[in-house]
Order: structure tokens, then sequence, then C-alpha cells
């Protein structure tokens, strides 16, 4: 597996953890996915990691905690901000995005943008 590869399941973990933030994948979250992935070139992998966390029934806070360390491990890339419009655009399928799922999209930023400012002090 290619490290690109895995970032990109670590993005079908993270749509998971956003979509069951509020306690349930609503219908309206699977299909804003199935559109999200229609034409990406890493939607197979996107897609599987986000039904094999599903079929595990995996808690929002342990996935968040996986994706978090990963995205940290994997550093700094431009692709975060495509992880980040991902999140929304789920996250707004049913309802608009609600506070549990606005509390990890937020999450995700300030924390990837604080370890990576802690590593560039640490370079000087």
């Amino acid at each position: 597996m290619t490290e690109q590869e895995k970032l990109y399941e670590t993005l079908g973990e993270l749509l998971f953890a956003v979509a069951k933030a509020d306690g349930v994948i609503q219908d309206e979250e699977r299909e804003s996915l199935s559109e999200l992935l229609k034409n990406h070139p890493w939607a197979s992998e996107i897609k599987w990691s986000f039904n094999y966390e599903e079929n595990r029934n995996s808690s929002v806070e342990d996935i968040y905690n996986k994706v978090i360390s990963y995205c940290h491990s994997y550093g700094p890339t431009p692709v975060y901000e495509e992880f980040i419009d991902a999140m929304k655009f789920v996250a707004s399928a049913s309802q608009g995005i609600d506070e549990s799922e606005s509390k990890i999209i937020s999450s995700f930023s300030k924390d990837l943008i604080g370890r990576f400012q802690r590593d560039l002090e640490k370079l000087k």
C-alpha cells in the first residue's frame, strides 16, 4: 500500500467519524458520500475504509484519534483542504452541519495546524 493510498483510506475513516458524530449515519450522508466519490481517483479506498469502520461500529473518538495520528506522521499536505471540504460536504447533507459534526471539522484543522506549528518551532 502506498502512502497516498493510506492517506485516502484515512479520509474514508474521517468521513465515517463525521457522519457518525451525531450518533447515526443518515441516508442523506451516504448519498452525499457517493456523490462526492463519483469521479474521485481514490473512491474505492475511501469507500472501503468508511464501510470497514461502519461494519466494525467503531467509536467516533477512536477513529478520529487514529486519523489525527496518521496525519501527524504523514506530515503537512494540501490534501487536508480536500479532507475539510469533504467533511463539510457530507456533514451538511442531512439538515446541515450540527454541533458534533462541526466540532470534528474544526478540531481536525486545529489539531493538525497546532502539531505542525510545534514541529516547526522545534526546527528553529
